[in-house]
């Protein structure tokens, strides 16, 4: 069984552009651990390989996690540490990580989230709208239940937060200019801390034109402002 005072699993932030935007302790703690959970192994080895960090990887992602989740549990009793990274970001924010973060506290096991890099936050900064009270609500269903979900956010009066795919973005801000309305503040961030990082700021219609003329590429992140009373 793995020491009470030996963190077993370590949920670690990975830039999600530069790759200069990694902590020192990430570092550390990526070159210590016994195994690296990556949703991409491909992806990961490249951040890996800059940092020198030579560590077995396994790959962890959402078409896996539920099927291999006991076996690493089993592990992480029998001592090992593991490190979990994602492509980008926080692992569990949109990313697999809330399933064996789960398993790790039903089994008593120490968990450690040093704070790192994850995009909504200087997205949200950057938009200027209300930052005291926000409520983030990641990718909208596709399909099923979208509606419903756009109905109620409707009248949520706390800034709200999204990420979409590019290839979505003109149709979810049609969407929301419908349903939140066209003068509803908002603002777009995409490719944050790359090169061509762009935000752009107005009203849902302004933005709309804006995307309407210029095809949008890269990470999005879409900030919008709550309902006036």
């Amino acid at each position: 069984m793995a020491s009470p005072q030996q963190t077993s699993l370590y949920i670690i932030s990975t830039p999600i552009g530069n790759l200069g935007d990694i902590s020192f302790r990430a570092v550390e703690i990526l070159k210590k651990v016994d195994l690296i959970l990556a949703e991409d192994t491909r992806t990961s080895g490249v951040l890996l390989k800059h940092y020198e960090i030579s560590k077995p990887l396994q790959s962890f992602h959402n078409f896996n996690e539920h099927k291999i989740v006991g076996t690493l549990i089993e592990r992480l009793k029998n001592g090992e540490q593991m490190a979990l990274i994602s492509d980008a970001g926080t692992p569990g924010i949109s990313d697999p990580g809330f399933l064996i973060a789960r398993a790790c506290i039903m089994a008593g096991l120490k968990i450690e989230c040093p704070p790192g890099a994850t995009a909504f936050v200087p997205a949200l900064i950057k938009s200027g709208l209300p930052s005291d009270r926000f409520v983030f609500e990641g990718f909208l269903p596709q399909k099923k239940g979208r509606q419903t979900m756009l109905k109620k956010l409707a009248e949520e009066e706390r800034t709200m937060i999204f990420y979409e795919s590019p290839y979505r973005l003109v149709k979810t801000l049609q969407q929301f200019s419908e349903y939140f309305g066209p003068d509803r503040s908002a603002s777009v961030s995409r490719e944050l801390t790359k090169m061509f990082e762009e935000t752009v700021n107005g009203t849902l219609n302004e933005i709309l034109l804006h995307f309407q003329s210029k095809e949008a590429k890269g990470e999005i992140v879409m900030v919008v402002a709550g309902k006036q009373n």
